[in-house]
Parts: C-alpha cells; sequence; structure tokens
C-alpha cells in the first residue's frame, strides 16, 4: 500500500483506485487544494474517490473523459459540513471543477484547468 505521506494531512494511499490494485496517479494542483481546503477547515477530508483506471471508471458510470483518470479529480466530504459548504470552500480554496453530490452527501473537485460546475 502506499502509505507515503504527500503532505501535512494526506498519505499517497488516500488517492489509489478503489478496484483494489493500489494504482495512483496525483496531481500536484490538486494535493495542494485538499491541503489547502483541509487547513482552512481545520478538519480532516474524506476522500472516497481519487484516481480510478479506465476500467474502474467505466465499472462506476465516470464519464469518460473524467478528471479522476489522469489523478486530478477527487470525491470529498468534511465531517460536519454540508454539501453547500464545502462546495464554497472549494471555491474560496480555488478549485476549477466543482460537483455537488446531495443525495451521496459529498463533492467533486478538480484541478481541470478551466471553470466547471455542476449538481450531480
Amino acid at each position: 500500500m502506499n502509505r507515503i505521506k504527500v503532505s501535512k494531512n494526506f498519505s499517497l494511499h488516500e488517492f489509489e483506485c478503489r478496484d483494489g490494485s493500489h494504482l495512483v496517479m496525483l496531481d500536484e494542483k490538486l494535493l495542494e487544494l485538499l491541503q489547502k481546503m483541509r487547513d482552512a477547515a481545520g478538519q480532516p477530508i474524506m476522500v472516497y474517490s481519487g484516481y480510478r483506471t479506465p476500467a474502474y471508471n467505466k465499472q462506476v458510470g465516470g464519464a469518460p473523459t473524467s478528471q479522476h483518470l489522469c489523478g486530478k479529480a477527487a470525491d470529498i466530504s468534511i465531517v460536519n459540513m454540508a454539501v453547500d459548504q464545502m462546495a464554497e470552500l472549494a471555491e474560496r480554496c480555488g478549485a476549477d471543477g466543482i460537483g455537488k453530490y446531495y443525495k451521496q452527501g459529498f463533492i467533486h473537485v478538480d484541478t481541470r484547468g478551466h471553470k466547471a460546475r455542476w449538481i450531480g
């Protein structure tokens, strides 16, 4: 497992593909964004989905051009924060892509290089 610490509060294994392969790609800008969000929130961020292999992305119904495929996206939640609060924090911290998933209780953040907003 990739237990290597990659920032003050994150380890590489948190961004591994959830298919059991332990494969991982992690964009440096995504890590910086998440650490900035963690520092601002003052509490842990749970990463539900980071990197995805093409096969796993297809399995979970991800978009064919998903930012997860290149390690530029994470689906996250923050303890005691509502979806809108998390999205506002992501906005303040400079996320490019922000998706709100109210039913599932998480947000998607990414570093795609241009602004994108949606409700999933």
